[in-house]
């Protein structure tokens, strides 16, 4: 059990950071790469707030778990 809360808590850190760079090229604050189809999309800001809600959800519920 405790491999599994391990790797909750890993993967939802990971889902925010990826979570952060999408929504950050969704709004154009992130410009790399320069050929990237992301930015300036308003359409991947939203897809990554909804990474950061669930990673952040899934991280919490790792360190909750017992």
């Amino acid at each position: 059990m405790a491999v599994v809360r391990i790797l909750m808590v890993v993967i939802g850190l990971l889902a925010i950071a990826f979570g952060l760079l999408f929504t950050m090229q969704g709004f154009g604050l992130v410009r790399c790469p320069s050929s990237s189809f992301m930015i300036d999309d308003r359409g991947w800001s939203l897809r990554g707030a909804l990474l950061i809600a669930g990673g952040a959800l899934m991280a919490w519920y790792g360190r909750r778990v017992r």
